[in-house]
């Protein structure tokens, strides 16, 4: 049985929303992959933290999975239909208003769609769309680097779905040809969010932190981009806040060829060296004294 999605983030069924990206954060900072080099099961427990926060931001889906209408993958329940029906292509659950309420239409619409001839007369059950709605969940730098994801069809088989660089949240990716009776196949992209990177169009906003000294008297310090590790020139006397531009260094538009930029908020980090502790603690009680 799959771990209540509460439980995978710790935390109660009634949080709050704060409470609940409070708790992802502080999990996926834990568990990211780059802090946790070759470690698997930390690599498995980062991603099922992700889509257990996937499904819990979101208000829709989280009143969804609380009613028990979707399951731990966000994917609905008894969706699969009966015996050899089953799977992606099986029965579809519907539901329509009529005079004694919501009432549920499942996948023997289909069935008596193909027996009927199909037409909206006698049963007046609607025919199946030939397109095909599935959805796919990238971790954050797949999305914003783009390249290839593997994508099982309703028909069963499975594709290398190519992900255009910079492709956003909720965007839609259409295959053609791909769906049911000649339709397509309707891909609805889903982005994780990332622990340190922050999206605002195609630049990219990340805490960047500056040790004292080179905060005081300037120098060079590594920053991290989603393009990789590059050394940044701090000017002297730079006070935490403050924002440097690494141009280019942001997400690559695939279709205009636009690239954004990386803005690092500079956090300064203190020493931790005993020595320089104690000769900063020194300075800083001289200085209070006066």
């Amino acid at each position: 049985m799959a771990q209540d999605l509460y439980g995978i983030l710790g935390v109660q069924k009634g949080a709050s929303e704060s409470d609940v990206r409070a708790a992802y954060r502080k999990l996926a900072k834990e568990l990211h992959p780059d802090k946790n080099p070759g470690d698997t099961k930390a690599e498995e427990r980062f991603k099922q933290v992700s889509s257990a926060y996937e499904i819990l931001k979101d208000p829709d889906k989280r009143r969804r999975y609380d009613r028990g209408e979707i399951d731990e993958q966000g994917r609905d329940r008894f969706a699969g239909g009966f015996g050899g029906f089953g799977g992606n292509g099986g029965f579809r659950s519907r539901q329509r208003t009529g005079p004694g309420g919501p009432q549920d239409f499942g996948g023997f619409e289909d069935i008596l769609n193909t027996v009927f001839g199909g037409g909206r007369g006698g049963f007046g059950f609607e025919r199946a769309t030939a397109d095909i709605q599935l959805e796919v969940t990238l971790d954050f730098l797949d999305a914003v680097r783009g390249g290839k994801q593997r994508l099982a069809l309703a028909d069963g088989q499975t594709i290398d779905l190519t992900i255009p660089a910079g492709i956003e949240d909720g965007q839609t990716l259409r295959l053609k040809g791909r769906g049911r009776q000649g339709g397509d196949a309707l891909v609805t992209v889903r982005v994780r969010p990332h622990p340190r990177f922050q999206r605002n169009d195609l630049d990219i906003t990340a805490d960047f932190e500056v040790p004292l000294a080179a905060a005081i008297a300037g120098g060079r310090v590594t920053a991290t981009t989603i393009h990789g590790d590059v050394a940044v020139k701090i000017p002297p006397g730079t006070s935490s806040g403050r924002t440097l531009r690494l141009k280019g260094k942001g997400i690559l538009d695939a279709k205009t060829g636009r690239q954004g930029d990386h803005f690092a908020k500079v956090a300064i980090a203190l020493p931790t060296d005993p020595a320089d502790v104690a000769a900063l603690r020194a300075w800083a009680e001289s200085r209070a004294a006066r």
